[in-house]
């Protein structure tokens, strides 16, 4: 049977000249980094080349990346270290309804603890209203937090406008790039960004491993408390193969981005066209202009996202419904909620992600599939009306 992976935005897998890059650290140059003997040396150089391929990226200077567990770390780290490094400003946050839970958690958490939060609504394309966040700004706003690329729709939100009122009005800017990293073009000088969240396993390298931009000057605390690593800013002995891992992902999203760019978004438009040309009542999510190049959340009317994704499965294809942090979940997507998009609709909604390994023919494949599975589902779902179920 034929496989086709069409959930990228969950993970990706590792890239060869990445894993290659990895192994030697597991077994022969496995120092410990903060030894100052030649095997740790040599480990610790290795993590310093990892930086600045990273830096690079994201046109930073390498002083100003850390490494992490990952996404959920870095979010829970930016909200956490300025609201304890800035409480004496102030107690009030700004993100939106959109974000990952691992800020929307992070905030709820907050708000039971005497701070107060603003959750921004979307438009119907799926971007947040800059004129809407200026005026939720008061004197005791301490951080603007809002994620470059939604993970469920794709959408771009507006960064660097976003960072230019944050740094009109004196307040820290963090974005959750986790999405973005690789998909879109990032310059965190020029956007304005004081804190970004970034993951390896989105850009084709291992999981476990990830990073936070921090610009110098910005006040933050720290989230891990222990030893001295990372610059005396997050504890713990260092993921030596991950962080090799994540900088040689870096440094090849980095060389091949336009070609990625490229080819994501010519199969990913091909997806959609195909879909919405050969099943009726499907439609695209968020806007087009303003996308991840992989992704298309498409709902389809009448029938069950998740019955389309286990006859997606028996047939060797994986997709997501929603987010693929909260797939195993029946209740509603937060961000196709907030995007005004009725309960039942919600229901039948898939994302498809496109990646570096997807071809035309496991376009072909998909839309083979779903034309299939689609005529089943709504046959059975106009059988069950008829019968008053």
């Amino acid at each position: 049977m034929r496989q086709v992976y069409m959930d990228y935005s969950a993970t990706t897998p590792v890239k060869k000249e990445v894993l290659d890059a990895m192994l030697p650290y597991f077994t022969e140059s496995f120092g410990n980094p903060s030894s100052i003997y030649t095997r740790g040396l040599e480990s610790k150089e290795a993590i310093n080349a990892a930086r600045a391929k990273v830096a690079e990226l994201i046109n930073a200077n390498p002083a100003e990346v850390f490494f992490s567990a990952g996404g959920t770390e870095s979010d829970n780290w930016a909200v956490f270290g300025v609201a304890d490094a800035m409480k004496d400003k102030g107690n009030h946050i700004i993100t939106t309804k959109i974000e990952h839970h691992a800020m929307l958690h992070s905030c709820e958490f907050l708000e039971k603890r005497g701070f107060e939060v603003t959750y921004l609504g979307i438009g119907p394309d799926g971007r947040v209203s800059l004129e809407e966040l200026e005026a939720a700004i008061t004197d005791k706003t301490i951080l603007i937090s809002v994620m470059m690329v939604n993970n469920e729709i794709g959408t771009v939100q507006p960064i660097k406008e976003i960072g230019e009122i944050a740094k009109k009005h004196g307040i820290t800017f963090h974005t959750d790039a986790v999405q973005a990293l690789g998909n879109v073009e990032i310059d965190v000088k020029d956007m304005n960004i004081d804190l970004m969240s970034m993951s390896s396993h989105k850009i084709y390298g291992p999981k476990g491993i990830g990073g936070m931009y921090i610009r110098r000057g910005v006040k933050i605390s720290n989230y891990l408390h222990g030893g001295a690593q990372e610059n005396k800013r997050r504890a713990g002995t260092e993921n030596l193969p991950g962080i090799v891992g994540f900088g040689k992902a870096a440094e090849l999203a980095k060389a091949n981005y336009e070609e990625h760019v490229k080819h994501c978004s010519t199969l990913r438009n091909y997806l959609i066209e195909e879909v919405l040309a050969k099943i009726p009542d499907t439609y695209v999510n968020g806007t087009m202009d303003y996308r991840h190049p992989g992704n298309a959340n498409i709902t389809f009317e009448y029938i069950e996202g998740e019955a389309m994704l286990l006859m997606l499965d028996s047939m060797g294809i994986s997709v997501s419904t929603g987010s693929a942090c909260s797939s195993t979940s029946l209740v509603p997507s937060h961000v196709l909620t907030a995007l005004g998009i009725p309960v039942e609709k919600i229901h039948g909604t898939l994302r498809f992600t496109v990646g570096d390994f997807t071809t035309k023919e496991d376009i072909d494949y998909v839309v083979e599939s779903l034309v299939k599975i689609v005529t089943t589902l709504r046959g059975i779902s106009s059988v069950n009306e008829k019968k008053g179920w």
